[in-house]
């Protein structure tokens, strides 16, 4: 690749920005498309590569991350990448064991339960340089996709992680994090703090990386920043 074909970080120059110039509100010739759970299980050579090992090992792996992140891009005219990883390596990288369990999904199995378990996490200033191998797939991904489309990094918001780490698992109630919320409201507001300074540093890492838009998940999943290069 000849050095005027790179962006100002050394990337490839972006081919198509549809994505990105609906993000800044723009007009688009079309409405650009991708998909919340873009790499999935519909694609059977997903889950060949998945097969090899199990979640969280899949979401360590930077060459196996950019793998998984591409597979949809070769199948389907999609104007976004969306970088194969899981908001709940935050609260690993934090301390807390999370495991993926077939037809369950992830489960903690020591929750958080009293106010003196946030003793038990990590500073969160630690957590960006933990989570390294989601920045090198960032990069490894936006190398690869040699400008064919933007690609997307994302987090979990504070409230969606502090949510997993107490109730130790999805829930359709959120009842246990609620009631942390009536019961514990200094310990709620420590726990949001540490996630929110565990965040922020991460989020920015993702972007130093290659990510050209974040976003956050919520109740939905929105579009926070982007980036033309």
């Amino acid at each position: 690749m000849e050095a005027n074909d790179c962006g100002p970080q050394g990337f490839p120059e972006l081919k198509n920005d549809t994505f990105l110039r609906a993000a800044w509100g723009e007009e688009t010739d079309y409405t650009p498309v991708w998909c919340m759970r873009q790499a999935g299980r519909y694609l059977p050579e997903f889950r060949e590569t998945r097969a090899a090992q199990d979640f969280f090992s899949t979401c360590r792996s930077p060459e196996t991350c950019c793998e998984l992140t591409l597979q949809p891009l070769r199948r389907f005219p999609l104007d976004a990448a969306i970088i194969f990883s899981d908001i709940l390596v935050v609260p690993q990288a934090l301390g807390m064991e999370v495991t993926m369990v077939p037809g369950k999904g992830p489960s903690f199995p020591e929750p958080l339960r009293e106010e003196q378990d946030l003793q038990r996490l990590r500073n969160p200033t630690t957590v960006a340089s933990e989570l390294g191998y989601v920045f090198q797939a960032i990069t490894l991904t936006r190398q690869r996709l040699a400008g064919r489309v933007p690609l997307i990094g994302f987090a979990g918001a504070p409230w969606t992680l502090m949510t997993y780490m107490v109730e130790g698992g999805g829930s359709s109630t959120m009842a246990q994090a609620k009631r942390w919320l009536y019961q514990r409201p200094q310990a709620s507001h420590q726990l949001l703090r540490i996630l929110t300074d565990a965040l922020v540093p991460y989020l920015v890492g993702q972007v130093a990386a290659g990510a050209q838009s974040m976003g956050s998940r919520r109740a939905g999943f929105s579009s926070c920043g982007t980036q033309a290069q």
